[in-house]
């Protein structure tokens, strides 16, 4: 399988903040596709790593909701439909630097962690796992922690040093 992770900063924040953005974005939406164990030939993912009112425009036109959010994630290609032949184009990640930036600061954690917490939440989005219910929150934040957990990232729904319980986590949202 070749994956092909093509990440674009057009928003210069991001590699002022965090110059291996690029890098770090390629690692973890990889290892995402490759824990889901996706069988394709090629498969592609694009992230984008903009700016707050880019995310905005597109949160309103897509989403109708007119502000900015941390990350939306635009499906492709469905990645387990078995009458799907050839290249995978699996769909698109955006980022927003300034909430993200934000939240990072307001949780108590690293640009990098966090930005890497919204990478696999955006890819699991791209897979067709969602957060709509409480059950299916919980089986996609247990699935973010094991991912994270295994490129050397703590726990996200842990905030500065705080448990939260799975009930916690259901309320949070990452849309």
């Amino acid at each position: 399988m070749q994956t092909e992770i093509i990440v674009s900063a057009p928003c210069p924040a991001w590699l002022i903040d965090l110059p291996e953005a690029i890098t770090i974005g390629q690692e973890v939406v990889s290892a995402v596709l490759a824990q889901a164990g996706l069988r394709y030939p090629v498969i592609e993912v694009g992230v984008t790593l903009t700016d707050d009112a880019a995310v905005r425009r597109l949160n309103r036109d897509y989403r109708h909701e007119n502000k900015a959010t941390n990350v939306l994630s635009f499906a492709g290609d469905p990645a387990f439909d078995p009458a799907h032949k050839g290249p995978l184009l699996l769909g698109d990640i955006v980022l927003a630097h300034g909430v993200v930036g934000a939240e990072a600061q307001a949780q108590g954690k690293t640009l990098q962690a966090h930005y890497c917490h919204l990478l696999v939440h955006g890819s699991l989005h791209l897979l067709g796992q969602d957060h709509v219910d409480d059950k299916e929150a919980k089986a996609m934040e247990a699935q973010e922690v094991a991912i994270l957990a295994s490129l050397g990232i703590a726990d996200p729904y842990l905030f500065a040093g705080q448990s939260a319980d799975l009930d916690q986590r259901a309320s949070l949202d990452l849309k």
